[in-house]
């Protein structure tokens, strides 16, 4: 198949999914509402210190979008294992990679959403510093989320076929995440901090190579685990 019904096919799939939960709602007010309530949760244990809010601002804004993907990345083949339209997509003539390029980049846009309600919301809530490196942040942002993304519809693939996959999917995600994690926690930090002696650069360089690395082994693994 020619690269671009390929990408027409990632396109349908794309909008497929982006007018499904437009229509519905369900998924993104319930994401947006587990995401507030994390941020708040964080507020009451940590206190009134405001420089141990400050000190934690970094990890607590990727833990709430952490938790908030796991919940995106359980409903992600949902809808098509329910409907049995995944065998369908799995017949359908031409590379399976484009039905796991589709399913990364709305759930990539979903939770680039989320993202941007969730830095806002913490800078009001903790105050945090982020409008004074808007853009720096948004690159981590964006950065973090693509590994994280990559990563999270890869497993949700590899445990969709399962009954504990809600379960499953964390055990499963979590322990890969971890350097992506501690680069996009350290840059998002160093930043919020006003990146002094420039420590943001290095991490943001690690997230790079974490995102070249996630993004090509799960393309290349993708066709062998939606099989099983």
């Amino acid at each position: 198949m020619s690269a671009a019904r390929e990408w027409s096919r990632v396109a349908a799939l794309v909008w497929k999914d982006v007018t499904t939960e437009w229509r519905a709602k369900a998924s993104f007010n319930s994401v947006v509402f587990l995401a507030g309530l994390i941020l708040l949760l964080f507020g009451f244990a940590l206190g009134p210190d405001q420089a141990a809010v400050e000190g934690a601002g970094a990890g607590i804004i990727w833990l709430t979008l952490l938790f908030s993907g796991v919940l995106t990345f359980n409903r992600c083949y949902e809808r098509e294992l329910d409907d049995g339209a995944l065998e369908v997509l799995l017949l359908y003539p031409g590379g399976r990679r484009s039905i796991f390029v589709g399913k990364v980049l709305s759930n990539l846009a979903f939770l680039l959403l989320v993202g941007v309600l969730i830095l806002p919301a913490a800078a009001v809530l903790y105050n945090l510093p982020i409008f004074d490196a808007v853009l720096p942040l948004a690159l981590v942002l964006v950065l973090g989320m693509v590994g994280f993304v990559t990563l999270g519809t890869f497993y949700a693939a590899m445990a969709s076929q399962l009954r504990a996959r809600e379960v499953l999917l964390p055990l499963l995600l979590f322990p890969m995440l971890i350097p992506m994690l501690v680069a996009a926690v350290e840059a998002t930090g160093a930043l919020l901090g006003g990146d002094v002696m420039g420590r943001s650069g290095g991490w943001i360089r690690l997230l790079i190579v974490f995102d070249a690395v996630f993004v090509a082994a799960s393309l290349l693994a993708f066709e062998y685990v939606i099989e099983e």
